[in-house]
């Protein structure tokens, strides 16, 4: 991998957009629809913070450090997601920093975008690993990640705060080249099944 050039991806009804701030709105909207922003334990802002975030997700991504995405549901914005922790000499990557809408919880779209940048990251990108990281608290992250098939590889204790302050410690997991052919399939077999 020798540099991670923004993309759009899709597939399964989903798109993954290069984030601009033409999504500003649409962003909002969306931390809006279950009130994602007002969570303690997510990397995402409420409304009035969405502006700056994007801002500094696309400052990140001019640095080469991040790789941010907007999620679209058939038209709709519907969240937002990023590769970030990007490492060349590896190569390896980090997903995460996502959100979507709450009415979009419990169908397909999480898996398919998931589905989208996995196979970015080691099928176009040749990643070695693929990581990612979540709150203690984040159980519903938690679970998503774990139905993807990532391995917990353990937890990063007091190792960032919550919005509120209180420490927070990081569960961490990875997927790596040599599973991702398995992953791929189950992955591609749960999609295929519940559209």
């Amino acid at each position: 991998m020798s540099a991670i050039a923004p993309v759009a991806l899709s597939g399964w009804g989903v798109r993954l957009e290069p984030l601009d701030r033409g999504h500003i709105a649409a962003l909002q909207d969306a931390v809006d629809d279950g009130d994602i922003g007002a969570l303690n334990y997510v990397n995402v802002p409420g409304r009035d913070g969405i502006p700056a975030w994007v801002e500094h997700a696309l400052a990140m991504r001019d640095a080469g450090r991040e790789l941010p995405f907007a999620i679209l549901a058939g038209e709709r914005i519907v969240g937002s997601t990023r590769y970030y922790d990007i490492d060349l000499s590896v190569p390896t990557l980090a997903i995460g920093y996502t959100f979507h809408a709450a009415s979009v919880w419990r169908t397909h779209v999480n898996t398919a975008n998931k589905r989208l940048m996995l196979g970015h990251a080691f099928d176009a990108l040749g990643a070695q690993s693929v990581f990612f990281h979540t709150s203690q608290l984040n159980l519903r992250s938690q679970a998503a990640i774990e139905r993807l098939g990532a391995q917990r590889d353990g937890i990063l204790r007091a190792h960032k705060r919550h919005k509120d302050g209180s420490l927070r410690d990081t569960f961490t997991y990875s997927i790596t080249a040599p599973e991702w052919p398995a992953i791929r399939e189950r992955l591609d077999l749960r999609l295929a099944s519940a559209r």
